[in-house]
């Protein structure tokens, strides 16, 4: 069993590794990384699972693939690097935010303080070719992302935040007798007015954690941050 990821993630999904599917995967990717220009580098393709154990996700906002711009993806869905413009997406995500619990949005994009409280940053993909957008989608990561979403349903008490089609699409593998589920359309430019704005999924979400016996969210990012 590869041992990829340095907490109990390993456990839930070092079985995945010695698969075909992941070999082929890693085949794919081997290749990729030394032939063309991948987000994000490869020491931080495995993050989101590293900096939100699998005991402590109580929360999963799930992202389609990475960033395409450089210095951007870091591993985490929606989150960009310190240094980084706010992406759109994003900027929309604050805006609903201060509408939903009056938190003011920081001028940066590093989600780093929510997978330190249990908000698992999941992207369905986890790799992507510089500028080329769901470059890396049909070649085995979903298997993988879909183990870990499946797993976490059977644990229960976790609220899964889906936005977009592609998003809601995962409904099928969580069971909503144990979990909650929070859905609207996509944060983009192209579709936040048609049902994102207003949905307060932050307020939702701490209801829901509290209902469970969870600490909610603090949703207040810092105002500063530094990469680590």
């Amino acid at each position: 069993m590869k041992q990829l990821i340095k907490n109990d993630w390993q456990d839930i999904l070092g079985p995945e590794f010695d698969k075909d599917y992941y070999w082929q995967l890693h085949q794919f990717l081997k290749s990729e990384y030394q032939t063309q220009t991948i987000y994000p580098d490869m020491y931080h393709i495995f993050q989101a699972f590293e900096w939100t154990s699998f005991k402590d996700t109580k929360v999963v906002i799930l992202g389609q693939d990475p960033y395409h711009g450089p210095h951007q993806a870091h591993g985490l869905s929606f989150s960009v690097l310190p240094g980084n413009k706010v992406p759109p997406s994003l900027q929309n995500i604050y805006k609903e935010l201060q509408a939903d619990l009056g938190i003011t949005p920081v001028n940066h994009g590093y989600l780093k303080s929510w997978a330190d409280q249990g908000v698992l940053l999941l992207n369905s993909v986890l790799t992507v070719r510089k500028g080329q957008a769901f470059s890396h989608q049909g070649k085995g990561w979903e298997k993988l992302t879909d183990k870990a979403i499946s797993e976490l349903s059977k644990k229960g008490k976790v609220v899964f935040i889906l936005w977009g089609k592609a998003a809601k699409s995962k409904s099928v593998l969580i069971d909503t007798a144990q979990n909650t589920i929070i859905s609207s359309t996509h944060p983009s430019p192209f579709s936040a007015n048609y049902g994102f704005f207003g949905s307060r999924p932050f307020s939702q979400t701490n209801d829901a954690l509290e209902k469970y016996g969870e600490t909610p969210i603090n949703w207040q990012l810092p105002e500063e941050v530094k990469e680590n």
